[in-house]
């Protein structure tokens, strides 16, 4: 999430220098766009954009807290290091019974 807000970021500068050069370009889609207009649009959109960077970094703070508290659980679990098992051979081989 923070690499979108830092992408929507960019396109917000771009927005803000193309609208306050030219209004017209920015706000194609308008009759008489004002420089006003891009100011306002521009402000609303910085509000969008540090909203998004501030949960962006929270969430990945809350995740490499998770991260860390689950490797040093496991740390402590002792390993059970395998051994060989040794197999019953049987000392004498079974006669089949005898049929009547």
């Amino acid at each position: 999430m923070v690499l979108h807000a830092i992408n929507l970021g960019i396109l917000t500068l771009l927005f803000f220098v193309v609208g306050m050069i030219k209004p017209k370009w920015a706000l194609f889609f308008m009759q008489k766009p004002t420089r006003w207009l891009i100011t306002i649009i521009t402000t609303v959109l910085v509000m969008v954009v540090m909203t998004m960077y501030g949960e962006g970094h929270r969430q990945q703070q809350i995740l490499e807290k998770h991260k860390r508290q689950s490797a040093a659980s496991t740390a402590n679990v002792p390993v059970p290091i395998p051994e060989p098992v040794p197999v019953p051979t049987p000392d004498a081989p079974k006669v089949a019974p005898k049929k009547k």
